[in-house]
């Protein structure tokens, strides 16, 4: 007999009394469009709910340490199983964290290194960069953080001049002085005209004290310490041990980051750096990537370590299953993309002997080819046949299609969204004439006639990382799909090998947008400066008065439309300011309005609907960016803060894609895209292109290949197998391609939107 979870009477966010059952130890996948209420559903109340009730089960001194979780909006929750939630939030654990860490699988390479290596070294933790097997010279680091001189200084002046260019050594500052009546440099030389041993002197000082003279007072002695060297001691390594926020962006302006000279970024001192096992050292392991370490593992296998490489080998194995093959042990978990580090947390799960457990999962298929989805569907077919409960938001044709259960939620975005529109098998989805099962097979047709280019962007030898040497010519004035599965080299050309040569070209990746409690759409694209001059031309006052961060700020909540109460060990408690209702201003600015709309009403307009009410030339474009990138939901005083990742980077996109004429490169643009919005995407794009711009995209989603007029498929596999150009040419010439997994897939795309 079937179990449910079930929900009544669910309203987080734009949930409008949601009530569903959903099947325990089954597939559900939760879709809809970009915010229809997938999330607020699936985390923002079940799995919210489900993390609560287990925290609660704690003592009082253990909930302390644990996140403070409030009670969902809902009327009933029931028959909850413990919830594991594996998000896209990106890997932490610093500069000392790395895949091979992170994964445990350090350990037991350490530990065969100490069994096998020649000569021995020593235990375990005699090959480990975080204890005694730790680089002297940069503490297991790897690199060293050092001054940069062409920030520090300007060579072509000299002392007098203002070489030294931190505020802390200006002209005529304290530390300045001791350079400057040390009596040691001409103060008139040019800083490029110093011979070695003055640059060394400057740089590092000498072991002697300088009699500085100061005005009304005796001369005094102080010691002449080097420009490096100081700024070593006061802000390198006091932000090593914790230093304020102005001293660690001090160090992030000044400092160069440089391998280590001494372990050549190994991390490891020189015993266990050397140490090898059937000829290869520690390091050199770590840097095979995961599909050339699972080979090697076995050629070291005996009786006496069996256990290790087994254990070892069925940890890498997972990791290459999951379409990770290119990475390598030593890669640092802070450079992982959300995607990877959630395909990586989904595999340390799958040891796990827990059964009945509900495993929640948040677009898992997100920087995935499609030759990896069905990996991925596998895995998910593993967690659930051990007895679990899976819950899946997904865009993706291919693990909708292979879920027992499907819940949709829309039929729009926002407002507009809400309510349940579907729940069902798949079978029932395509039938059911939502936007989901209207798209799920709809027909696709690879671009029949291609735009011509206008030039072509020349690319030389792209050598980086795995590249293999290759030079390539990207035509201009068309739309490029840059493609491959996972490694295979696409974000190192772009990032690498593109930016550096041609740096005028327009990036828009998916680094986090800089946010805060006060940051909302309408500052992040620049059109709030324009409404509050469009008010205040209208109403006949300042432009201030219409800031929720100046003047016409409700005093009471500071313009936030909340106050934030700190409860101590309890909960902390949002709620709606009771002088202003939430609208941030003061009563005096909100009864100044424009065609019947105060400024707060304005805020509260989504995008879609504030494109009809601003008609300015310097405010309408902008926010049919915003629209055309499918965040037409989005209220413009809505807090970036309560986005996805996939939200702020389409806004970062649509902030940049009001510009023609430019070399536009995107990376993943379809991100958390619903299926019913790429075409819009692709509207966006198309229109970018016919005004004079060129268009890069870096991706996976078949629609957008499919659409493209000239494809670059890297490969044919990740990592070592990667690097090279498969196949160069139309979409359509693409498809029948030999060796392209891109091509392969592709194919069965058109095919079975054909059918």
């Amino acid at each position: 007999m079937t179990e449910y979870i079930t929900v009544t009477g669910a309203r987080e966010n734009n949930l409008r009394d949601v009530s569903v059952r959903i099947p325990k130890r089954a597939i559900t996948a939760f879709v809809g469009v970009s915010g229809s209420g997938k999330s607020s559903l699936v985390f923002d109340t079940i799995a919210a709910e489900a993390q609560r009730q287990l925290n609660e089960t704690f003592s009082a001194f253990v909930r302390g340490f644990l996140p403070k979780l409030g009670q969902p909006d809902a009327d009933l929750i029931e028959n909850l199983s413990t919830a594991i939630v594996v998000d896209q939030k990106r890997l932490g654990g610093g500069s000392r964290s790395t895949l091979g860490t992170v994964t445990d699988i350090n350990p037991l390479l350490r530990l065969l290194f100490s069994r096998r290596s020649t000569p021995h070294v020593g235990p375990g933790y005699a090959f480990s960069f975080n204890e005694q097997g730790m680089c002297p010279g940069c503490n297991g680091i790897g690199r060293r953080v050092q001054l940069d001189h062409t920030v520090m200084f300007d060579r072509s002046k000299s002392l007098n001049e203002g070489a030294i260019r931190h505020r802390d050594f200006a002209v005529d500052s304290w530390y300045w002085h001791i350079y400057a009546q040390s009596g040691k440099f001409d103060n008139d030389k040019p800083l490029r005209d110093y011979t070695d041993a003055e640059w060394q002197l400057l740089l590092w000082g000498a072991d002697e004290k300088v009699e500085l003279a100061v005005t009304g007072k005796k001369s005094m002695k102080m010691e002449l310490e080097g420009v490096e060297a100081k700024f070593n001691r006061i802000y390198v390594n006091a932000a090593e041990e914790g230093a304020s926020e102005r001293k660690k962006e001090v160090v992030a302006a000044y400092t160069t980051s440089v391998r280590c000279a001494d372990c050549g970024g190994t991390r490891l001192a020189e015993a266990p750096r050397t140490a090898t096992v059937a000829g290869v050292t520690l390091p050199e392991v770590c840097a095979m990537d995961l599909a050339s370490l699972h080979a090697w593992l076995p050629t070291v296998r005996d009786a006496d370590v069996a256990p290790l490489v087994d254990e070892a080998g069925a940890r890498i194995g997972a990791l290459v299953d999951m379409g990770l093959a290119y990475l390598t042990l030593d890669r640092e978990t802070s450079t992982l993309s959300g995607g990877e580090s959630q395909r990586i947390k989904m595999v340390r799960h799958l040891g796990s002997s827990l059964v009945d457990v509900m495993y929640v999962f948040d677009e898992p298929t997100i920087g995935l080819h499609p030759r990896d989805v069905g990996r991925m569907n596998a895995l998910l077919h593993r967690l659930r046949d051990k007895g679990n409960t899976v819950l899946v938001v997904e865009h993706d044709t291919d693990v909708i299609t292979q879920a027992d259960h499907v819940v949709e939620l829309g039929p729009r975005a926002g407002t507009a969204g809400g309510t349940i529109v579907y729940q069902g098998d798949v079978a029932g989805l395509q039938h059911s004439g939502t936007l989901t099962g209207e798209f799920l097979h709809r027909p696709v047709r690879a671009k029949e006639s291609p735009r011509q280019p206008t030039g072509t962007l020349p690319l030389r030898d792209a050598t980086a990382h795995n590249l293999r040497g290759f030079d390539v010519d990207i035509p201009l004035g068309v739309l490029v799909a840059l493609t491959g599965v996972a490694g295979s080299g696409k974000s190192t050309l772009v990032r690498e090998v593109l930016v550096p040569q041609h740096p005028d070209a327009i990036v828009v990746d998916q680094s986090a947008v800089a946010t805060s409690v006060r940051s909302t759409p309408a500052t992040w694209t620049g059109v709030m400066d324009a409404v509050r001059k469009l008010f205040a031309k209208e109403t006949g006052v300042k432009p201030a008065l219409f800031s929720f961060n100046s003047a016409g700020a409700c005093p009471t909540c500071n313009g936030l439309g909340a106050v934030y109460s700190d409860l101590a060990y309890l909960d902390g408690v949002r709620s709606t300011c009771g002088d202003c209702g939430g609208r941030r201003y003061t009563e005096e600015v909100l009864a100044l309005t424009v065609r019947g709309k105060s400024i707060s009403d304005a805020l509260d307009m989504t995008a879609a609907d504030a494109v009809e009410f601003f008609t300015g030339r310097d405010i309408r474009p902008k926010l049919q960016a915003v629209v055309d990138v499918g965040l037409g939901y989005l209220t413009l005083g809505q807090p970036l803060s309560t986005l996805s990742g996939g939200e702020c980077q389409r806004l970062k996109l649509a902030s940049r894609l009001h510009e023609e004429g430019n070399v536009y490169v995107l990376d993943e643009p379809t991100t958390g895209l619903h299926m019913s919005d790429c075409g819009h995407l692709l509207t966006m794009l198309d229109r970018l292109v016919d005004g004079g711009s060129s268009v890069i995209v870096v991706e996976h989603n078949l629609d957008v290949i499919a659409h493209a007029d000239w494809v670059i498929d890297l490969g044919p596999d990740g990592g070592d197998g990667g690097g090279s150009i498969v196949f160069e040419g139309p979409p359509a010439a693409l498809l029948s391609a030999p060796g392209s997994f891109t091509g392969e897939h592709l194919a069965r795309h058109v095919g079975a939107g054909a059918r």
